[in-house]
Order: C-alpha cells, then structure tokens, then sequence
C-alpha cells in the first residue's frame, strides 16, 4: 500500500505542476475550467462549509477556521493538491481527514484561485 501512495503522490505533484496558479480570475476562463470552479465550489460547500468560510464574504462557522479567501495570503493553494489527495490531517481533532480524487483536486483548487483578489 504504501507504494500506491507514493505513486497516487507523484501523480497528484504532477497534476499540480498543470494548475494555473496566481488568482484566476473568472472572466478570462473557459466554459469547462468554470465547470471545474463550480464543482470545487461544491465540493467546498460540502466537505468543508461546516467549520471554514468557503464564499467570498461569508464567516467561518468555527472561528478559528481560516476562511478559503484568505489562504492564498498563507501559502500558494496549489500546494494543497497533494494533502487533498492523500488525506488532509491537521494537528487539532475538528478537522476530519478527507480524500479527494484527481479531478476533484484540481477542481478545489481552481475553486481556490477563483477567491484570490
């Protein structure tokens, strides 16, 4: 198992390497990246909705939960590509660990980009 992870890692690096990073804005993006925000928006609202600010002016429901706007300001989000696809884990037990796959990695972090201003 452990050499699945490896590669499902080396995959998801590599499918990061193809996300356009540096705040997307939605008017300059196609029909099927728009499609791809709206499902990272989706998947947002339901993985995560609960504890984080996922719009861009809403508040998180927990407060010590950053909101998804304000990310990009802690790091580039593309850097998240290989913890969603391998299970986000954080030092504090609010958060659940979750996976996502490939296309909805890139999906979430299209979604992302489209907050940064």
């Amino acid at each position: 198992m452990p050499q699945r992870k490896t590669l499902w890692a080396g995959c998801v690096l590599a499918l990061a390497a193809c996300i356009p990073t540096g705040g997307a804005t939605l008017a300059g993006l196609s029909s099927a990246e728009m499609g791809q925000v709206e499902t990272g928006r989706e998947l947002a609202q339901s993985y995560c909705a609960g504890c984080h600010a996922v719009g861009e002016q809403d508040s998180s429901p927990l407060p010590e939960a950053p909101a998804f706007r304000d990310l990009h300001h802690r790091y580039p989000v593309a850097h998240l590509a290989e913890s969603l696809a391998e299970g986000i884990a954080v030092g504090h037990p609010a958060m659940p660990e979750f996976v996502l796959e490939p296309g909805e990695v890139e999906a979430f972090i299209r979604y992302l980009e489209s907050l940064e201003e």
